[in-house]
């Protein structure tokens, strides 16, 4: 184990292999629905647990297409990060579109992974980004889903992975970072997927002392389709701007930049808009095969619309 990584997390191989779809346990009292940002009731999804990390267990949410069977079905899967800075945030940021998602035919799952504190962010040595702690619990979950893809109903070649602000950040460094990585995970599976949905993404090129955290480095020829989502607002549309002239000028035209008029960070989130962005994101799903047909969504009449950039 690298030193750096001790500083994250204490797991054992045997505890690890014995969370392994167990599903979470919950109290009595717990309720099963919350109230996304629509004032809609969103049920929960299955609660299972993945790893632990940090003293403490880490779970996920899936959520299932209708009458699931998945000894008779292999679909594709998609894998949401919340946002909230590395330090906040929850599950329930992207329950909505799981739930959507699923109707239309896909496992989907929010993950939920370990907040970083502030006091220690300043303690870490020079040059370490504190970061690490969350992408080894990103690469987990995708590898948890990977490993258990028969008895989700999941074909493990066909992955997408989905965040918005440091969740963004997530998606794309935990399914390529190499050096990166929990020994207690299973050997042999890898974090790759082959799409990405990023709204809002944090793309800020801050990692560069410690270059397996920064995004930036993986943003190459090579990188997956990705359909990306920001407010006009937002002071990040620049960094998601560069990324797109950056993969345009090495040849990859996978990239599509969606703009929100007088939007700001995490408006995709908030209605009306939640659904427009939702409805694009079919759209891109269905044009590179992981979904078939039209999205099923109602689109507002107050007629919000985004704008696909150059």
């Amino acid at each position: 184990m690298q030193p750096r990584q001790k500083i994250f997390f204490h797991v054992g191989a045997l505890l690890a292999a014995a969370l392994l779809l167990v599903p979470s346990a919950r109290c009595a009292n717990f309720d099963p629905f919350s109230e996304d940002s629509t004032n809609v009731r969103v049920p929960h999804g299955k609660p299972y647990v993945y790893k632990q990390s940090g003293g403490e267990l880490r779970d996920l949410e899936v959520y299932f297409p209708p009458d699931w069977d998945p000894s008779k079905h292999k679909v594709p899967a998609i894998i949401f990060f919340h946002g909230g800075d590395w330090t906040g945030g929850n599950l329930n940021q992207y329950r909505y579109a799981c739930q959507y998602f699923a109707s239309r035919g896909l496992v989907a799952a929010t993950v939920n992974y370990r907040m970083i504190p502030r006091e220690v962010r300043d303690g870490l040595p020079k040059g370490e980004s504190f970061k690490r702690a969350c992408i080894l619990d990103a690469k987990s979950a995708i590898r948890w889903m990977k490993q258990h893809a028969e008895e989700l109903g999941v074909d493990p070649e066909r992955i997408i992975t989905a965040g918005g602000s440091a969740g963004g950040h997530l998606a794309v460094v935990a399914t390529a970072a190499k050096g990166i990585n929990d020994p207690a995970d299973p050997d042999g599976i890898d974090t790759g997927s082959q799409a990405f949905l990023l709204f809002n993404p944090n793309f800020k090129p801050d990692d560069t002392g410690d270059w397996e955290a920064d995004v930036q480095k993986y943003l190459t020829v090579d990188l997956p389709p990705a359909i990306v989502f920001f407010g006009d607002q937002d002071s990040y549309l620049t960094y998601g701007s560069e990324a797109l002239s950056k993969l345009k000028s090495m040849g990859n035209s996978g990239m599509e930049l969606w703009i929100a008029t007088g939007q700001p960070h995490g408006f995709f989130n908030n209605p009306p808009w939640q659904d427009v962005v939702l409805a694009e994101a079919d759209r891109f799903l269905v044009e590179h095969g992981f979904l078939k047909g039209p999205y099923t969504l109602s689109l507002p009449q107050t007629g919000e619309k985004l704008i696909k950039a150059p």
